[in-house]
Order: C-alpha cells, then structure tokens, then sequence
C-alpha cells in the first residue's frame, strides 16, 4: 500500500516544484496581481487535487490530472496582449467552456486534435522557444545569479532528471535571499487565499487567448495524457474527463486558474508498475498525488510571494530550463514530416515573432497561417496533374 502513495506524493512534489514558477509568471503576464496570481496557482492545486481523488476513485483508474503547462507557456508569450486580467479569466472560462463542450460533443474534440501534426506541434514549439531562450539572456544580464541555477539543473538532470527543475529552483530562491532579502516569507500576501476575478468577455481576448490556450491544452496535454493511460493498458472515459477537467476550469477561471487537463508526465509514473504491480490498485497513487495537491496549496500565497520578489528574467530562465523537454519534443514533432517541413517552420516563427495584429496575439496568427501555406502547398501539385 505504501508504494502507491510513495509514487503519487513524488509525483504531486515533482509536477509542483517543476512549474509552479511558469504559472505565476504566466498569471503575471496576463495582468494578474500578486495576490490574484497566488490565488491562480492555489485554485488550480485544489481543483488538480479534487480530480485527482474523485475520478480514479470511481473509476479505479490512475487517471491523473495536471494543470496546463503549455496554457501557462502560452500566457508568458501573450505578454501584456490581454492588457486587463479581467478579460484573461473571461477567456480562461472560454477555454472551460470548450473543454466541456469537446466532451459532450465528440465531433468538436476529434476537430481539434485532427489539426496537423506539423502545425500543432510548431505552435506550440513557437510559444516555447521566446522562453526556453530565458536562461541564456538571464546569463548575461545576472550571471552571479542565473549562472549557478544553470550549471545545478545540468548537473542534477544528468544524475536524476525528475528534480533537476526543482534544484534548480532551490538554488534560484538561495540566490533571491541573499539579494533581495527574505521580506517575502512574512509578506501578507502569502497567507494562502482565494481571490474573486469577474470574467470580462473580450472578442480580441477570446480569439487571442481563449482559443490558442483550448488548442494547446487539447493538443499539449489531453491527447498525450490519453495516450499514456493506453500504452498501460487502460480505456479512460473521455467524455468523464474532459468534462470534469473542463468544469474544473470554468470554476477555477474566476478565482484566477487558467486551465485543468489530463497529466502526461507525471501520469507514466502513476500509471506504470512502478506505482503497484497490480494494475486494479495504482489509482491510490493518483488519488495521493490529489491528496498531496491539496496541501502543496497552501503554499501558493508563499510562491506566488517569492517569484514577485525575484527578478523577472531570472523566474522565466527557471521556466525556460522547466520547458526545454517540452521545447525537443514539439520540435521533433514538427518536423519529422519531411513534406510538412515549411510548413511547420512557417507556423514556428510566426507564433515565435509574438506579432499582434488587430490586438491578436502570434499563437492564433501561428494557425492561421500554418494552415493557410498547408492548403496552398497542398493544393499546388493536384492542379498539376
């Protein structure tokens, strides 16, 4: 009984540790004060907890969920695009309001994961890269802080990869306490609280963000979570999923969440032998990694606390370090048709340029064009023969 829950509190520290930085960050980017930020990162740890006990408990399955970590990469490459928090939990909601549709209506889920390979995967390796490049910028610009967060996580990810990000982050606040001070242990701020945001529904907003982060959490995080519940041998109820995920993140929207979907990473973990080698009984270690969320909660406030108190640079090179798994991974799939290549490039660096056009930010640009040279090309060599 005890190598399950071993499995899922393991699980729980090492989803938490490794992107908690992003979250805020992306919450901030948005227009999100400190403490709306904290309450974010705390509504989505007590609704990936809530969902992490009830579900595998009904339906004696490992199905774990996480929040979107590709949703917060996004919110960091949006920038200031939304300009008003308001509007960014108004397309939160969209996005929750989507996910619960795509589970009621499969038609809407089939269209949004069928979206070429080439092109989803390009979009997402576009949102990415402006981050991943954090590290290497925050080198230059605060090397006595940064260089030793970098050579850690190099370090640490070669003897165990699982908390290379963590360490990372270890050294980063060490650094942020000897320069800044440790003002934000006893800050007001982090006493853990939920914050009440109404949604704004902005055209601009929802079509910017609201769509791009449907997409991304659909394609990022849903499609691959299924997956890994196969490859072990389960038969996940979609419809369950992602209409729970998708409640739990209209709900959350208000309070700050920006999205709750099916786990990937930490899900092999849960749902492998390593959890039990019984396969009726490896539902406890997501049950525990809930259990574990919900009290990794009450640190949001101090979390949130930490990163207002360090420099902006240095908290998006501790993401960037965090994503660049995610960055090899969406580059690979971009490019591994060799018939889709341009196109996938082309998707890259418009979603990379973090152009807006018509107060639209470059993820939903990334798309259309992508799509637009996918047709083009595609149609060239039918009216040639």
């Amino acid at each position: 009984m005890y190598q399950p829950v071993f499995a899922g509190v393991v699980a729980a520290i090492t989803g938490f540790a490794s992107s908690f930085v992003l979250v805020i960050a992306g919450l901030q980017a948005v227009g999100a004060s400190g403490a709306q930020a904290a309450s974010g990162l705390l509504a989505l740890c007590l609704l990936v907890g809530v969902t992490c006990i009830l579900l595998p408990w009904y339906f004696r399955m490992p199905i774990s969920f996480a929040w979107s970590t590709p949703g917060a990469a996004l919110l960091v490459a949006a920038g200031q695009t939304p300009n008003d928090f308001d509007a960014a939990v108004g397309a939160f909601l969209v996005c929750g309001a989507l996910i619960v549709l795509s589970g009621l209506w499969p038609v809407l889920g089939r269209a949004i994961t069928s979206i070429p390979k080439p092109i989803a995967s390009a979009m997402l390796a576009g949102i990415l890269f402006p981050i991943c490049l954090a590290p290497v910028t925050a080198s230059v610009q605060q090397p006595l802080l940064a260089v030793p967060v970098v050579v850690v996580w190099l370090v640490v990810f070669k003897l165990a990869r699982p908390w290379a990000v963590p360490a990372a982050m270890v050294v980063a606040a060490i650094g942020i306490a000897l320069t800044e001070g440790t003002g934000w242990l006893t800050a007001p701020s982090s006493a853990p609280a939920l914050v009440f945001v109404a949604p704004v529904f902005d055209p601009i907003v929802i079509v910017s963000l609201g769509l791009p982060l449907f997409i991304v959490t659909m394609a990022g995080q849903n499609v691959p979570g299924f997956v890994v519940l196969s490859t072990f041998g389960y038969q996940p109820p979609p419809r369950a999923i992602l209409v729970g995920s998708g409640l739990a993140t209209a709900a959350g929207s208000v309070f700050g969440a920006h999205g709750i979907n099916l786990a990937a990473i930490t899900a092999a973990l849960m749902a492998s032998p390593d959890a039990h080698p019984d396969r009726s009984k490896r539902w406890i270690a997501t049950a525990s990694s809930g259990a574990a969320y919900l009290v990794l909660g009450l640190g949001a406030g101090y979390a949130a606390a930490l990163v207002a108190a360090s420099p902006p640079i240095l908290i998006t090179a501790v993401a960037g370090l965090a994503l660049l798994g995610a960055l090899v991974t969406s580059i690979t799939g971009a490019l591994e048709d060799e018939r889709r290549r341009l196109v996938a490039i082309t998707t890259f660096l418009v979603t990379a340029s973090g152009v807006s056009v018509l107060g639209i930010g470059s993820a939903f640009w990334g798309l259309l064009v992508g799509g637009a040279v996918m047709l083009w090309l595609g149609w060239v060599p039918a009216r040639r023969r």
